[in-house]
């Protein structure tokens, strides 16, 4: 009987909870840890900036936010293991504010066991039998957060031959053989297995301070003292890899955003919501899967000396099945303020009566030297001067408009966003910033004059946050320009790092205000004029992450405004509009989005019959070469035969990136906005 044909079959698991290893005896709390528990929750009571009640109620959601951190496929724990520590949904507090971690530690040791026997048990079925079969109707569920805890063994058996199947399946489709599927999966699974026996106490309690932590919120985080160490080297810009933020998506490490100017960004082969799947090292032929391998564990793989070279195999944010992989390289580097510089350039644009020249300006950070600055260096470099130097330069070249390109900027000093509005404003209040205690300050630009007051738009897309939000929030309450592209990420909030007596804690202190009195958090800010956007909004953005604080308002400040885009902004979407419609790149985004969105609905389970897999995947990878084609023939480029070429001809010199129709556009309706306020200004003089 072959291996798949037994999925009715239950196999015991001898012995689970008789015998605990010697590692999972070792799996015991440190009174430093104890002490360091007690301490997080004084720092979330008295320091966090929402108030913070540590009671039954929170550890009910700490118990189930702990649950999820440890089994969040339920593919693991039974029923009868989670009725059997219910206990902790109303002693979560107490663990903490006692640093009482016994039964908080011996859940762990609970899922410990279950884990190690079930990779013994998968390691086992691949000895017992390797006669793969693929004809059955089974389908395997993606996505089991919302499913019930299993009643026996048997059922996680019948998941687990599932999943076994559909990773041999991935493989197959992907072109191994049937020695080099067993191959790979036990290599999977021996690591797996190796990387759970080597699990210590200190990872067992930073898995426990995960829970406490993002049950309050998303950016509020336990640092122990070997993340403290890398957290403090990625502050000091000195650590060396490929410059991407990467994130946990359940068992795999997905790119949640590329640093600019990084390595990852100039090689031009990772997007956000790419998910990696293996890792290897140039002098290294085998790669390292890790798929279910800890994010940390990752990131070390990942990391590496300056001009060393590492591969990983990638599944695009856009294919429809895992088996859509493909290997890239990056040359491992650091960041330089140079690489993060602000950049200008002219964009022409040929209309009826000649031709018009806008500026457009890309700030891919909010960066400043803190060292030169701190030292009294009269040149140091900072994204307020840059931005300064090249609004000059543009104004000389006599562009009739400005846009600022503010897609991905993920934020950073705070004080350059204040900065840099002020070269666009004539003194004023720029951002309100709400602390614990309800006191708020008033951020500001305090020079008189501007160094730009002519037509002005602004950029953004779902991954500009923090610092970025500030600065269009505060352009678009102004009035003093447009805001376009798609409603930014909505991070609101401001953290802090303070020390333990073991280890670190990242808290969030504070809440920006735009203002009007509007928060960004949550929401984020939502621009004038939408355009399309490949970036799912439920996967990548605040609103997509657990307990992320809520939108809501103070009290607006008094500030004047420096025009009413508003009043023409049916007119400019109508323009917008009918040049969209024939914009090959723009219809490409619209549409490519909806199927984007409409996949995603659909691609709930995965066949396990391997035609109808293929049938499935070819059906969707059609319709996603069509579209690919259909923009390649009105852009007059040669069509694709593979839709898993796409990325390979996006970097090819004959086609412009898609996304670059977005600032293109973006000078267009500044364009038209300029016109039409002139006009406007014009008729009031009269």
């Amino acid at each position: 009987m072959s291996l798949f044909a037994t999925l009715g079959r239950s196999v015991a698991l001898v012995g689970l909870l008789m015998v605990a290893t010697a590692a999972q005896a070792a799996l015991q709390p440190t009174e430093a840890q104890r002490q360091a528990a007690v301490e997080v929750a004084e720092s979330l009571r008295y320091g966090h900036y929402d108030d913070v009640s540590l009671d039954n109620a929170w550890s009910r959601r700490a118990f189930e936010r702990y649950l999820d951190i440890l089994d969040g496929q339920r593919a693991y724990l039974l029923r009868e293991d989670v009725e059997a520590f219910r206990d902790l949904e109303s002693t979560m507090d107490d663990a903490l504010f006692d640093g009482d971690l016994d039964r908080v530690f011996a859940l762990y040791r609970r899922h410990h066991e279950r884990t190690e026997s079930r990779l013994e048990w998968l390691l086992a079925r691949l000895d017992e039998d390797t006669t793969f079969r693929f004809d059955t109707d089974l389908r395997l569920e993606l996505e089991r957060e919302d499913a019930a805890w299993a009643d026996s063994q048997a059922e996680l058996d019948e998941l687990w031959l599932k999943r076994l199947k559909n990773a041999a399946l991935a493989q197959e489709i992907s072109g191994q053989d049937d020695d080099q599927v067993v191959s790979n999966l036990r290599q999977r699974y021996e690591g797996q297995l190796s990387r759970v026996r080597q699990t210590e106490a200190e990872d067992v309690f930073g898995l426990f301070m995960a829970a406490v932590t993002s049950s309050i919120d998303p950016h509020s985080e336990y640092l122990s003292p070997r993340q403290g160490e890398s957290f403090d080297i990625q502050m000091r810009l000195s650590l060396e890899g490929i410059g991407a933020l990467l994130q946990a998506d359940g068992e795999y490490v997905k790119i949640s955003s590329l640093v600019p100017g990084g390595p990852a960004e100039r090689a031009g082969v990772l997007e956000p919501a790419d998910r990696i799947i293996a890792v290897g090292q140039e002098d290294e032929e085998e790669m390292v899967n890790v798929v279910g391998m800890r994010l940390d564990n990752v990131v070390d793989l990942i990391r590496g000396p300056k001009g060393s070279v590492v591969r990983l195999d990638v599944v695009p944010a856009q294919a429809v099945d895992m088996t859509r992989s493909k290997v890239v390289e990056i040359t491992r580097d650091t960041v330089s303020l140079e690489d993060q510089a602000a950049k200008g350039e002219v964009i022409e644009i040929e209309r009826d009566d000649g031709v018009h020249r806008i500026g457009a300006i890309t700030i891919p950070t909010f960066y400043v030297d803190f060292d030169a600055w701190q030292a009294g260096e009269e040149d140091y470099r900072s994204t307020t001067r840059d931005v300064a130097r090249e609004v000059e330069r543009l104004k000389e070249e006599g562009v009739e408009g400005i846009v600022l390109d503010l897609r991905n900027n993920g934020g950073g000093a705070l004080q350059e966003a204040n900065s840099l509005i002020g070269l666009f404003i004539d003194r004023g209040p720029t951002v309100q910033v709400r602390d614990a205690r309800g006191r708020i300050s008033l951020y500001g630009d305090t020079e008189t004059g501007t160094v730009y007051d002519g037509p002005l738009g602004v950029l953004v897309n779902r991954l500009s946050a923090s610092a970025s939000e500030i600065f269009a929030g505060a352009i678009q309450d102004y009035g003093r320009g447009l805001v376009v592209g798609n409603s930014t990420f909505g991070k609101g909030t401001v953290q802090t790092l303070n020390e333990l007596s073991h280890g670190q804690i990242k808290l969030t202190r504070a809440k920006f205000y735009r203002i009007s009195g509007e928060s960004t958090q949550h929401r984020g800010v939502k621009p004038d004029i939408i355009f399309p956007s490949l970036v799912d909004p439920e996967m990548i953005g605040e609103s997509a992450l657990d307990n992320a604080l809520e939108w809501d308002t103070v009290r607006a400040v008094q500030y004047r405004t420096y025009g009413e885009p508003w009043q023409f902004l049916e007119t400019l979407k109508d323009r917008h509009r009918t040049r969209a419609d024939e914009l090959p790149n723009f219809r490409y985004l619209e549409r490519q989005a909806e199927l984007a969105k409409r996949m995603r609905e659909q691609t709930t389970s995965v066949s396990l019959n391997r035609e109808q897999r293929q049938r499935e995947v070819a059906d969707q990878e059609a319709e996603q070469l069509a579209l690919e084609n259909q923009r390649r023939l009105a852009l007059g480029l040669d069509p694709l035969e593979e839709w898993i070429d796409v990325r390979d001809e996006e970097a090819d010199d004959e086609d412009e990136p898609v996304d670059r129709v977005q600032v293109l556009e973006a000078a267009q309706i500044l364009l038209d906005y300029a016109q039409l306020n002139g006009s406007y200004r014009l008729a009031n003089r009269d």
